[in-house]
């Protein structure tokens, strides 16, 4: 049986992508690694993505392949040059960030993007991965995420729908939300604005799965 390791830094996105792999691929075995002082550590270490953060994500991954991990997906946004490191080190399986699939959608869909995060980092690494010649707008939903954290899931969609709203006051035709724990504000977001909103966790379950399947032939 397939064995799909999720490896999170934020407990709140284990769950939109496991409901995400139950309904559209099933037949996959998960394998949930978390480790929620990551993001935590990122924010309030002012440290970026140095060599410790690099090593930490190497173990994470290194834990998952020798535990039979036919692939690997992060769901941790802000950590994109980590994942890329894991990536080219265990180049035998598909690894991948959880912003691809959600990216490459995008560049087919707007001309103006407008990218929401809950957690400030994502927006400095998560811009990096867009081609240069994209009109990029950013938008932090300041307070929503420590709604979430207390539990007030209608104040951290609400955020992020304002948030939302925002961008596509200011011209873009393409909402993006960044994390995997957003996913639950896409529904609100698109009330808020009429325009179309992406998410991250049914792109990237999607990608995943076909890149696997393309590697077995």
């Amino acid at each position: 049986m397939t064995r799909i390791a999720l490896i999170h830094a934020l407990s709140h996105s284990v769950a939109p992508i496991n409901q995400a792999m139950a309904r559209d691929w099933p037949e996959a075995r998960r394998m949930n690694l978390l480790d929620d002082s990551l993001s935590s550590d990122l924010a309030n270490h002012g440290l970026g993505l140095d060599e410790v953060m690099h090593d930490r994500f190497g173990t994470l991954a290194g834990y998952a392949v020798d535990a039979g991990a036919d692939a690997i997906l992060f769901t941790c946004s802000a950590f994109g040059p980590c994942i890329e490191r894991v990536a080219r080190r265990h180049s035998a399986i598909p690894v991948l960030k959880p912003n691809e699939a959600m990216i490459e959608e995008s560049l087919g869909l707007g001309r103006r993007i407008g990218l929401v995060a809950t957690f400030a980092p994502t927006l400095e690494s998560m811009p990096l991965e867009f081609p240069g010649h994209i009109a990029l707008r950013l938008e932090l939903a300041d307070g929503a995420l420590a709604a979430l954290n207390a539990g007030d899931t209608a104040t951290h969609d609400a955020l992020i729908a304002d948030s939302a709203r925002r961008l596509v006051a200011d011209g873009c035709d393409l909402v993006a939300l960044a994390q995997f724990s957003m996913a639950r504000a896409r529904e609100a977001c698109e009330e808020a604005t009429g325009v179309k909103v992406l998410s991250t966790v049914d792109s990237a379950v999607r990608v995943l799965r076909q890149r696997l399947s393309d590697l077995r032939g």
